[in-house]
C-alpha cells in the first residue's frame, strides 16, 4: 500500500484538472452518506471536532473506488505551531475493498476545499472578476487564492486577517509567487473592494456583512464549519442568491444554517447546489446579482482528489 505525502500530493495535482473532477464526480456516480461529526472537550482550548467522511463510485462504472476521510479540527493548534486541520484519507478498492494507498488528509483537504469554492465560482462569480478578498490567513489561504485564479481573471489579491502579521505574512508569500497581493487594514474596505470575498476562518461572529456587500459580489464561504461559528451575517445571506456544497450545509455548519435555524432565511431561499449547478441548474442570473456559496465540505470531493492522486500516480 503506497502513502501520499504533502509534496506529492502537490506534484500530482492542478485546479483546472481538480476542479474538471470535482465537476464530474457531483455530475454524478458517486455516493456519499451523512458524515459522522462528534465535538471532543479539550480543557483550557476551545472544543476540538473529528469527522468521519467515506464515499464510493457506482458499482459497475468504469472506474471502482471507494475511501475514508478520518478529519480532526483542533483550533488550539495554532498556538502549537500546527495546522488546526489534521487528517488521513485511506483509499481502496471498489471491488475488493482492500486498501490501496493512504494519503496526507490535510493536504487533500486544502486540495479539494479550494477547487471547490473555484468550481462554484465557475458558476456564480462575474466572468470579469478581478479583485479577489481572502478573508484569514491560514494554510487553506493560498490555495484559495490559486483556485480562484484558475478560473476568473483575478489581477490584484487582498489579504484581511484578525492578527495582523499573519496577512503580512501571506501577502509577502503570494508576493514570491509573482501576485500583486496587499494587506487590507479594515476588513470593511476590502470587502466593498472586492468582486470575490473568500472567507476561510474559525470565527464565531460574522466578519463579512451584508451591509457592506454591493452588486456583481460572489461571497465564498468555507470556514465556520460548526454551529458555534458564522462568517456572514443575517444580512448578507438576505441579499444574496445562495448556493451550498451539498444538502448537509442546510443543517450544520454555521452562515446559512444558522440562517436557516433563525428564520432569516427558509429552505426556498436555497437556490441549488453543486450537483444542480453542474448539471445545468441556473447559477448567476444577472451581472448585478449578488451570489453565496456555502462550503462545509463533501467527502464525494476527498474521493475525487486522491482518485485523481492515484491515477496522475500511475496506479490502476
Amino acid at each position: 500500500m503506497r502513502h501520499f505525502a504533502a509534496a506529492e500530493i502537490d506534484a500530482a495535482l492542478d485546479f483546472p484538472s481538480l476542479i474538471d473532477a470535482l465537476a464530474e464526480a457531483f455530475r454524478g456516480g458517486f455516493h456519499a452518506p451523512l458524515r459522522h461529526h462528534h465535538a471532543i472537550e479539550r480543557p483550557g482550548e476551545a472544543a476540538a471536532t473529528t469527522l468521519l467522511m467515506p464515499a464510493w463510485t457506482t458499482f459497475g462504472s468504469s472506474e471502482d473506488f471507494l475511501g475514508a476521510k478520518i478529519v480532526n479540527v483542533f483550533p488550539g493548534n495554532g498556538a502549537r505551531g500546527l495546522p488546526a486541520v489534521q487528517g488521513v484519507y485511506v483509499l481502496q478498492s471498489g471491488v475488493t475493498g482492500a486498501p490501496i494507498a493512504t494519503l496526507d488528509g490535510t493536504r487533500l483537504t486544502v486540495w479539494r476545499t479550494a477547487a471547490a469554492s473555484a468550481l462554484a465560482a465557475r458558476y456564480l462569480a462575474r466572468a470579469d472578476a478581478r479583485r479577489l478578498l481572502i478573508v484569514g490567513a491560514g494554510q487553506l489561504a493560498p490555495f484559495l487564492v490559486r483556485a480562484h485564479m484558475s478560473q476568473r481573471p483575478i489581477r490584484t489579491i487582498a489579504v484581511w486577517n484578525h492578527r495582523p502579521e499573519g496577512a503580512h505574512r501571506l501577502a509577502a508569500a503570494l508576493g514570491d509567487e509573482g501576485l500583486n497581493a496587499h494587506v487590507v487594514k479594515r476588513l470593511e474596505d476590502g470587502v466593498r473592494d472586492a468582486d470575490i470575498i473568500s472567507c476561510a476562518t474559525l470565527s464565531e461572529a460574522p466578519l463579512a456583512l451584508g451591509a457592506w456587500l454591493k452588486s456583481g459580489q460572489h461571497l465564498d464561504l468555507v470556514g465556520a464549519f460548526s454551529m458555534r461559528m458564522r462568517e456572514a451575517d443575517d444580512a448578507a445571506l438576505k441579499r444574496a442568491r445562495i448556493f451550498v456544497d451539498t444538502e448537509a450545509a442546510m443543517s450544520e455548519g454555521g452562515d446559512v444554517a444558522l440562517g436557516l435555524e433563525s428564520g432569516a432565511i427558509t429552505r426556498a431561499d436555497i437556490a441549488g447546489d453543486l450537483a444542480a449547478l453542474t448539471r445545468g441548474a441556473p447559477g448567476r442570473t444577472a451581472a448585478e446579482e449578488i451570489t453565496l456559496f456555502k462550503s462545509i465540505g463533501a467527502s464525494i470531493e476527498d474521493l475525487a482528489a486522491a482518485m485523481l492522486v492515484w491515477k496522475r500516480a500511475g496506479g490502476r
